[in-house]
């Protein structure tokens, strides 16, 4: 015990050591977490994979270290090169890091613009061992804010590999657990957040329900830090938030900045004294002056002073200076300084960032050949962002961007210009990635009030990952990202003449509707859909069989196909079967083995419901048989495998929907659309019950609804539930079947849904 506690102790010592050590203060902290048992492992350090201190300890003890110079050598940990960038920080970072330690889970970095603050949230997280930070940069102007909505949704896909639920509640209850979860420090960082406030400090209605994400991130059992950055002060008091006041850089920042870009004024001159002094140290106006001096006055900082001096010093806040940068470069190079503007047309929001081929599309009046060099000649100047290839501004600079873009005559040039950029730039949306870079193209025709084209951005037919083609709107909604989708096609669709774009739009937020267990207002949506594309037909001449005709006969045809659909979440068995039949007769008439198909799937389980046997097995078989050894052709889905499987199993031949069920969970696992998998191992499930494999059958169960209950899918939750009901009704575990009865009714009731509720109420009374 003795000898634990010496060891104990002089792996202690070795790290207080460490923290005398010069140049090693900052990491002492992450060693202690981040050290390994090998050299091999030890050079993992980088990783930055945390383990516990005294962990940490004992694997000094048995590796031999006794000195804090003997880990460095045993890993071979080569000197980190100071940021040229980063200067004056020091005492911010360790304030902040006491806030930290003495429990602060939000701290508010408050200052005015261009001071600093989001490159010391930044290098705060980086300095003290943080694995990974999580990001949101508020919009320049508040009606383009993100909602927190699909804030939560976009951290919960990218960062945590998470599918996002339905509502907002779930997916903060799945974001705090994730947070509690982590052994890994997260840091959280959200950018310029006075946009989002009123003029008492609090967040402007639209965006109310960012105090509920404030409230989970300061939550102290998560294990996560969140810095907001700020112009204004935060005011909320149902948040528990602590706040950091930043002030200006001093002149021996900004002259250690200097010298580090190798621009050395003269020891006996006043310049840069009086330069730091009249933008009260603010640390973007230096990095701004400093490319100005660097690319134009060659490293002068007396001539440069000498010719700006009496502009400068009359506008005394970052926003004034970057006005006359503007008109500076407005006047030395014109080229940069357009596109400058011009770049003032990109969001920066969903798609943070612009690849070079968003910049030099912008130069349409340029030659090719000189392009990159008026992209170069931007960044010498700091007046753009730059990092990994890709090109972003500055807020402050961004509103200045706009505001000039607007008043120049080329506003609508430039945003028409972004968007066939951002159309071009998309072939193929493999994942959401893609599906958010195709829709920055609508948000272009929309500020310019094109919303026809606007509309077509939403519409237009791309290859998905399985070569076959669908709209945007579709690759949204497969991918659970309902809200956005739903918040485009509303913002136009009263803006649309009555056409193929309004019937389109509406089936598509019919298609929305339908998973989101929102069944009534899903029919709706495909009435009016199905009404505005008839009208249309009957007003065009008869005989002309053009695309447009077609598309519209589509939409009859699929309109009737997700109204089908919604009858068998309210299993208005009958209905369902007239709708789908007429949809056969509507395949007739256009191409009836490319799309007839799709309505037969849900024919031959609906016959396989009634009793209607052999009329199910005559279609079944028909599609069976049409099905392809490889890929899936574009008439058939994994929801529509789950329906052949299910109506083979409701016809006795269990082989057969085994051996569907193994495609429909291939494709299932592969697919975007979020309710896929669960369905599937719901299907499973029923099979294990009918051949009296209850365990398993009631494992698939759980394992399904578990995921249908995160993503908020009420009808197929609703019909899981119902479903395990059953399974362990034939166990002989009547309350187990009765609670889960009882959830069943719950979710149909809510969905105004009577025949389930009766179906279900049915199954109860068997036993």
């Amino acid at each position: 015990m003795a000898d634990s506690v010496r060891a104990s102790t002089r792996g202690l010592e070795i790290i207080d050591e460490a923290r005398q050590r010069k140049g090693w203060n900052k990491t002492a902290d992450i060693w202690c977490q981040t050290a390994f048992t090998s050299k091999a492992t030890l050079k993992r350090f980088w990783a930055r994979e945390p383990i516990q201190r005294q962990t940490f300890i004992k694997i000094c003890q048995a590796v031999g270290l006794t000195s804090w110079k003997d880990v460095i050598e045993r890993c071979q940990i080569p000197m980190a090169e100071p940021d040229p960038d980063f200067v004056g920080r020091e005492e911010a970072i360790a304030q902040l890091n006491n806030m930290v330690s003495q429990g602060a889970k939000i701290i508010v970095v408050q200052g005015e613009g261009g001071v600093g603050k989001t490159k010391l949230a930044r290098k705060y997280f980086e300095s003290q061992g943080f694995f990974d930070f999580l990001e949101l940069s508020m919009a320049t102007e508040p009606q383009n804010i993100i909602s927190v909505e699909s804030v939560v949704e976009e951290w919960l896909w990218r960062n945590f590999d998470e599918e996002p639920g339905r509502n907002l509640g779930i997916n903060l209850q799945r974001l705090k657990r994730k947070l509690r979860d982590e052994t890994r420090r997260i840091g959280i960082l959200i950018d310029n957040l006075e946009t989002a406030l009123d003029i008492n400090g609090t967040f402007i209605k639209p965006h109310r329900h960012y105090v509920e994400l404030l409230r989970v991130l300061a939550d102290p059992a998560i294990h996560s830090v969140t810095l907001i950055t700020s112009r204004e002060r935060l005011c909320e008091a149902s948040v528990d938030v602590n706040f950091y006041m930043l002030r200006g850089l001093d002149e021996s920042a900004w002259r250690q900045f200097f010298a580090r870009h190798d621009i050395n004024p003269n020891p006996d001159s006043a310049a840069l004294r009086e330069i730091c002094r009249a933008y009260g140290g603010n640390a973007k106006a230096m990095r701004i002056i400093s490319g100005v001096i660097r690319a134009d006055f060659e490293c002068d900082i007396d001539a440069y002073w000498h010719v700006i001096q009496d502009d400068l010093l009359i506008e005394q806040e970052l926003e004034n200076l970057v006005v006359s940068q503007f008109n500076r470069l407005q006047e030395i190079a014109p080229e940069a300084y357009r596109l400058l503007c011009r770049l003032g047309c990109y969001r920066y929001q969903d798609v943070p960032c612009v690849p070079i081929d968003g910049l030099l599309c912008l130069l349409w009046d340029v030659a090719e050949s000189q392009r990159r060099r008026v992209v170069n000649s931007l960044r010498a100047r700091s007046l753009v962002e730059c990092g990994k290839g890709e090109y972003w501004l500055h807020p402050v600079i961004l509103a200045e961007a706009i505001a000039r873009l607007r008043l120049s005559g080329e506003w609508e040039t430039a945003n028409r210009k972004a968007a066939d950029f951002w159309t071009k730039s998309v072939n193929t949306v493999q994942g959401t990635t893609d599906a958010l870079r195709a829709l920055e193209a609508y948000y272009h025709y929309v500020v310019i009030e094109d919303f026809e084209q606007a509309a077509d951005v939403i519409i237009r037919q791309r290859n998905n990952k399985w070569g076959t083609h669908e709209s945007l709107g579709r690759s949204f909604y497969k991918r659970g990202l309902l809200k956005p989708m739903t918040a485009a096609i509303n913002e136009i669709l009263d803006k649309l003449t009555p056409g193929y774009r309004c019937a389109k739009l509406y089936h598509t937020l019919g298609a929305i509707c339908w998973l989101k267990g929102d069944i009534h207002q899903a029919i709706h949506y495909c009435e009016q859909s199905r009404e505005i594309a008839l009208n249309s037909l009957q007003s065009m001449p008869s005989g002309n069989e053009n695309e447009t005709v077609k598309k519209l006969k589509l939409i009859v045809i699929n309109s009737f196909l997700t109204s089908g659909i919604c009858q068998i979440g309210f299993w208005e068995l009958e209905e369902a079967v007239n709708t789908f039949r007429r949809v056969v007769q509507l395949c007739q008439k256009l191409d009836y083995d490319k799309y007839a198909p799709s309505a037969l799937f849900y024919l031959a389980f609906l016959n396989s419901c009634l009793g209607r046997d052999e009329e199910a097995i005559e279609i079944a078989n028909y599609l069976y048989n049409r099905l392809p050894k490889e890929e899936l052709p574009s008439w058939v889905t994994e929801y529509r495998l789950f329906y052949l499987l299910l109506t083979y199993k409701n016809l006795g031949e269990i082989e057969k929907s085994f051996e569907i069920y193994q495609r429909d969970i291939y494709y299932a696992e592969n697919s975007p659309y979020t309710q896929a998998k669960p369905k599937a191992l719901i299907g499973l499930a029923q099979l294990h019950r009918e051949q009296e494999e209850f365990e398993e059958a009631v494992a698939c169960h759980e394992e399904g609804i578990r995921v249908l209950v995160e993503i908020g899918a009420k009808w197929d939750l609703a019909e899981a539930y119902y479903q395990l009901a059953l399974t362990h009704q034939i166990m002989g575990e009547v309350a187990e079947s009765r609670e889960n009865f009882d959830k069943a009714i719950a979710l149909f009731q809510e969905m105004q849904a009577p025949r389930q509720v009766e179906k279900v109420q049915t199954a109860m009374r068997r036993f």
